[in-house]
């Protein structure tokens, strides 16, 4: 699946992914290929991102959302709270 990680000033992270596990508001939330539609708010804590040749990558975020469609992950943070 297509991951992005943005922010207001730039790409924090982006390429293909075989699991991505962010920190949602009521808990962390795995997402896999195939996963159904979503909308979630985040909470502090790290974006935890599995590649597909099984490396990992943790991006730190303070606020903001997680969309999911289609094997597309759209994460947009937040993260004027930390500079």
């Amino acid at each position: 699946m297509k991951v992005d990680i943005v922010s207001t000033d730039s790409v924090l992270w982006g390429g293909e992914a075989a699991s991505v596990v962010v920190p949602a508001a009521d808990g962390d939330l795995g997402i896999l290929p195939g996963r159904q539609p979503l909308l979630a708010v985040l909470r502090p804590g790290d974006v935890r991102i599995t590649s597909k040749d099984g490396s990992e990558h943790a991006v730190p975020v303070v606020a903001g959302f997680v969309s999911v469609d289609q094997d597309l992950v759209e994460i947009v943070v937040d993260n004027s709270s930390s500079r």
